[in-house]
């Protein structure tokens, strides 16, 4: 065969192998992937509870705002499964083709959210036992016990059919796992799970007993099946190791299903789960392990959007994986559970979108498209009312969905990049929560106080676990960080003896792994780099005052009585007079190590004096902001691409301002350069700028 049979047979094979191709997506119904925005504007979309001559008309009014994407399914297991082991797809297959075809991709939701009730009167074992005992009924969500394996096994087949059915169709572009992972159950066999589990983790009782200090109390356990399951309170070791079984087992009851999805479906679809912010029912890092990307669903409730607090929730998302994440669930004007329903302002909802993209989102997605007749959600926001017509709030989200689609091509490729970050742990929440020693301590609001001033000043700050890679941050600040484990110690003191800024702040390292004490006070092994001590702690009735480098102010809720050890030490802040025992003592020292620094912060500090500490971290630590100096209440969210950086303005305040740019840049949303930009109450600019 000479080279010109050859190049003929190859062309032939080639065409027929790419007429197969067609000839099967055609057999199946599907089409081609639609052409879609890098930045995604999405919605819940529930086609099961309408006759499939309604969904065109409702398709048509998506693809009309400029939204792009559609997540269904994730409760829709009754639909799926009618019976055991009887599926019905081809509804759902509908659905996905009609989206297609205005140009709309799918994410399905598995449906183990909500069980069928065929299932749960069949197997009432699968059903979750509460805390006080009684068993779960039929009738809401999340009545599944999480550890039981009959579910997993049942929850498991449902999955499999679905990635089966639509692992290849190109219109779909991820999945969702479950919704939304809360409930536990402390039945029987859950308990002898994490008996078990202790035993791997502890590999005899006599290792547990002495890490858990078991002869307190004469707590001290002779078999493995004496251990209880406890929360909120009982022995520190036992609550930590509850709430990290609890992770583990979400995290294996989402690999249950996790894996036979990616065994039948395309690598180029993702897999993730939504989970909810600062919500401290699991341990969220050990969950996001095995997922492509992160998800979260951004509820205001009552009031109105906290750019602040909700800014930290994306930081906190976007650090689970270390990249871009999504919104999968937002509300459009309103919620049904708060305690007063309120509706957002007009144009809060844009504003709001713009500050999620800004933080790294890459999808905002609103729940849900349309009021369901029925059920317990028939009262909560939608885009489209009932009568499938459109809500006010309708033509705010077209031009979202407009500016979305016309800011995608700078904004495609781009991420957050920081050069401050704040350490979380899911332990030292807990922890804390569980001995607040004040009832107003909140961790939560610890972090905040640290994160508001630094992220002005910044304009971006990632929040990563104490484990994490630290090298590329000047600054690296841990607040509440409660309980510190070995690893997460000599990673903080490599990341300052190669040169970085380590602020400490109140309650730091109080606690090792195994949620006991540090024989050698605070900071525990971090004692002899900083050269000083936490000599006791003091939960306020009242505030104490303080005074020094950062001006006069206040100590609020919580003051730790500093020392200093070595000559080096430089203190910072001291106490005024209060209850004689601070009076004059360090409230803040700082101690330079080779090129890195290490900080330590005894007092809450209010929000002036606060101010005042951030400028001298970000200016000793040699932290610039990213945009320039801007007004009060506009916010600057950078992004950094290979060929530009794309700076996002939104602003909360009520007066308009403007701001002036370091250079002129192009406004993406209006077109043309610019050198300075006018906003209004919730304005936004999105500029560009070459590197």
């Amino acid at each position: 065969m000479n080279t010109s049979q050859r190049l003929f047979f190859r062309c032939l094979a080639f065409a027929a192998f790419f007429a197969w191709i067609c000839g099967a997506t055609l057999a199946t119904g599907q089409t081609a992937a639609p052409q879609t925005p890098a930045i995604l504007l999405g919605t819940a979309w529930y086609p099961e509870q309408w006759p499939e001559s309604r969904w065109d008309a409702d398709l048509a009014l998506m693809q009309k705002a400029g939204i792009h994407m559609v997540r269904v399914g994730e409760f829709a297991w009754s639909r799926m499964e009618p019976t055991e082991g009887q599926y019905d797809l081809e509804w759902l297959d509908h659905a996905v083709t009609a989206a297609a075809k205005h140009g709309i991709v799918t994410v399905i939701g598995t449906p183990s959210a909500a069980p069928p009730a065929w299932l749960t009167q069949k197997y009432p074992e699968t059903l979750r036992t509460m805390e006080d005992g009684r068993r779960d009924q039929h009738g809401n969500r999340q009545q599944f016990n999480f550890a039981n394996a009959k579910y997993r096994e049942l929850a498991r087949a449902m999955a499999e059919q679905l990635a089966k059915r639509f692992g290849h169709n190109p219109s779909v572009v991820g999945w969702q796992i479950d919704n939304e992972y809360a409930n536990v159950s402390f039945d029987p066999e859950t308990r002898a799970q994490f008996q078990q589990w202790l035993k791997a983790q502890y590999d005899t009782l006599d290792n547990l007993n002495t890490r858990w200090t078991t002869s307190y109390w004469s707590e001290t356990y002779f078999d493995w099946n004496q251990v209880p399951i406890q929360i909120n309170y009982g022995n520190p070791g036992l609550l930590l190791n509850w709430m990290r079984f609890v992770s583990g087992t979400w995290r294996s009851y989402q690999k249950n299903q996790l894996e036979v999805i990616r065994a039948n479906a395309d690598p180029r679809q993702f897999i993730t789960t939504n989970m909810m912010g600062w919500f401290n029912g699991y341990d969220h890092y050990t969950v996001a392990q095995d997922l492509d990307l992160a998800a979260w669903d951004d509820y205001v409730g009552q009031g109105h959007l906290d750019p602040v607090k909700n800014g930290a929730a994306h930081d906190l998302t976007r650090g689970f994986k270390g990249k871009n994440f999504w919104v999968m669930e937002t509300q459009p004007g309103g919620v049904n559970w708060a305690s007063i329903n309120n509706w957002l302002d007009k144009g809060e909802v844009r504003a709001m979108a713009w500050h999620d993209i800004g933080h790294g989102a890459d999808t905002v997605s609103y729940w849900q498209w349309r009021s369901a007749l029925n059920g317990q959600e028939q009262y909560h926001g939608t885009i489209v009312g009932p009568d499938g017509t459109p809500d006010p709030l309708y033509e705010e989200i077209s031009q979202i969905g407009r500016e979305f689609e016309k800011a995608s091509p700078v904004l495609a490729g781009t991420s957050v990049k920081s050069e401050v970050a704040i350490l979380h742990s899911y332990d030292s929440r807990w922890a804390i929560e569980w001995q607040k020693h004040n009832k107003n301590y909140d961790p939560v609001e610890e972090i905040l106080s640290y994160y508001d001033p630094l992220r002005a000043i910044a304009q971006s700050v990632d929040i990563v676990p104490p484990t994490a890679s630290l090298s590329q941050y000047k600054l690296v600040v841990a607040p509440g960080l409660n309980v510190l484990s070995d690893a997460a110690a000599k990673n903080l003191i490599e990341y300052v003896n190669h040169g970085g800024h380590l602020v400490l702040g109140q309650r730091f390292a109080m606690k090792d792994n195994d949620n006991g004490l540090w024989p050698q006070r605070q900071p525990g092994p971090l004692t002899d780099l900083l050269g000083g001590r936490v000599e006791q702690y003091y939960a306020l009735v009242d505030a104490v005052p303080v005074d020094g480098k950062w001006g006069a102010g206040e100590g609020q809720l919580w003051a730790e009585l500093l020392s200093t050890k070595d000559p080096d030490v430089e203190v910072l802040m001291r106490y005024g007079k209060s209850n004689g025992w601070l009076d004059g003592q360090p409230a803040a020292i700082t101690r330079k190590v080779g090129k890195g620094r290490i900080t330590y912060l005894g007092a809450w500090l209010d929000k002036n004096t606060m101010a005042e500490a951030a400028n001298w971290m970000t200016d000793i630590s040699g932290v610039k902001p990213a945009l320039g100096p801007v007004p009060e209440g506009v916010e600057v969210y950078p992004r950094y691409g290979a060929k530009s950086t794309v700076y996002i303005l939104v602003n909360f305040s009520k007066a308009p301002h403007t701001v002036k740019l370091p250079a002129t840049m192009q406004d993406v949303l209006s077109g043309g350069p610019v050198q300075a930009v006018t906003l209004q109450h919730y304005g936004v600019a999105v500029l560009t700028s070459s590197k």
